[in-house]
């Protein structure tokens, strides 16, 4: 029997926090906008966000991938509130894991990213496959036998 290989796996996580509540999103696409415009790809429910927010990119850095946040949409226009990251006013930032964005009042995304690994499993029909049965899990009649 061969030995199957062990999946890496990456995720790129926004968890949003709105006048909808909290949600989160997996980010997988390579362009995402962000805005209370319905035509966004990731609504945010606030009078104090921009129509067109922020545009999320994904870019390939060193070995793994990474998400950069822009201030506004594709053609250079920005938002009215801007972006607060680490208490500051940015155009763009490069996001990193646990990274809190402030879009306005009440209305905030933290970005994580996780790696974990998927490890194959022996197939079930494996002739070598020995289940260890615990004795409190034995129906006992009541005479003990």
């Amino acid at each position: 029997m061969t030995a199957k290989p062990v999946i890496h796996r990456e995720e790129h996580i926004l968890i949003v926090t709105d006048g909808k509540g909290h949600r989160e999103i997996k980010l997988k696409d390579e362009v995402y906008s962000l805005g209370r415009g319905m035509q966004c790809s990731i609504v945010l429910q606030s009078q104090f966000v921009s129509r067109h927010h922020a545009t999320l990119v994904r870019r390939q850095e060193e070995e793994r991938n990474c998400y950069r946040l822009i201030d506004g949409d594709s053609e250079g226009n920005t938002s009215v509130n801007g972006l607060l990251i680490k208490g500051k006013k940015v155009r763009f930032h490069d996001l990193k894991h646990g990274d809190k964005v402030i879009f306005g009042p009440q209305v905030e995304a933290v970005y994580q990213y996780r790696e974990y690994d998927i490890f194959p499993t022996i197939p079930p029909d494996d002739p070598y496959d020995i289940t260890l049965i615990d004795p409190a899990m034995m129906d006992v009649d009541e005479e003990g036998e």
